[in-house]
């Protein structure tokens, strides 16, 4: 037997016709690569929707310190250049009663008239980043002649919390089940690479090259990799349109803005396709290194 070059047609039917050789195996690799994609795909998602609701609050990265009717001009001039040179504030701006006065007149047309008294001077003050913002808040809130203030910590604090909590639960999660998954279909391979012990042995001593013999099993694993990662696709597709219908049909979604699925499939399809092919191969890559020391 001579030595042959690389066939993807041989390659891709010894991988197929493996693949239904052990149909239960195969199955149970398929489901566990399904398994691991939707629990990534699940908190990426939810972390892209986390980012896009932080990212919105950035924009109206604001609050306002409401300073002490005492102070004058002099006061307030040196409290607004204090709050000015703290950390994470991008600016400050005073407006007094008399403007917030005017601004929610305008804001309410044909509302209720409420009297200047019932606004008080104040600095807005806008930060960089919603990470540090209950710490701004404290930073200035701490300041002589600031009163009072008006801002949504919590708010800023659970949208970071969020994130960040979906970023870890996402990695120690699917680094569980992408181990699962890699022991599986190595075991899937090995199955296969077993039965054909003596084919293998055979012709590597006919002089085949280990590439030419690894490489069905590895499009074996590559297969298996990419069936497991469209049918997470599909399913994650409809369970991620599923969840956002109940939610609008429960009225949370006039809290946030959920990302539509269709704006992210493109990538979401990239990211889950890679995902698939790496497990399968790398898989089969472990699996059919021992068979081949003939």
């Amino acid at each position: 037997m001579r030595k042959r070059g690389f066939n993807l047609g041989y390659f891709l039917s010894e991988g197929f016709h493996s693949i239904f050789s052990h149909g239960l195996m195969s199955f149970a690799a398929v489901c566990m690569i399904v398994a691991c994609l939707i629990i990534m795909g699940s908190f990426s998602l939810l972390a892209v929707n986390a980012d896009q609701m932080l990212t919105k609050e950035e924009e109206k990265n604001e609050f306002f310190a409401y300073i002490d009717e005492s102070c004058g001009e002099e006061d307030i001039s040196r409290l607004t250049e204090q709050v000015r040179a703290l950390p994470n504030v991008a600016s400050v701006a005073f407006t007094s009663k008399e403007e917030a006065h005017d601004a929610w007149v305008e804001s309410h047309p044909g509302g209720v008239e409420l009297p200047v008294n019932v606004f008080r001077d104040r600095l807005v003050i806008h930060v960089n980043s919603l990470e540090q913002f209950t710490d701004t808040v404290t930073a200035v809130t701490s300041l002589s002649g600031v009163a009072d203030y008006s801002a949504h910590s919590e708010l800023a604090e659970g949208f970071v919390l969020v994130r960040h909590a979906a970023t870890i639960l996402a990695t120690v999660l699917v680094a569980i089940l992408a181990a699962v998954s890699l022991f599986i279909i190595a075991n899937t391979i090995r199955l296969a690479a077993f039965t054909r012990r003596e084919e293998i042995g055979i012709m590597k001593i006919c002089g085949a090259t280990d590439s030419f013999v690894r490489w069905p099993f590895i499009f074996e694993g590559l297969i298996l990799g990419l069936a497991g990662a469209v049918i997470a696709f599909l399913l994650q597709w409809g369970i991620y349109t599923a969840v956002m219908n109940a939610l609008a049909d429960s009225g949370v979604l006039t809290l946030f803005e959920m990302v539509p699925f269709t704006a992210m499939w493109l990538p979401v399809l990239g990211m889950f396709l890679l995902a698939g092919a790496l497990i399968g191969t790398v898989g089969s890559g472990f699996a059919i290194g021992r068979f081949l020391r003939v």
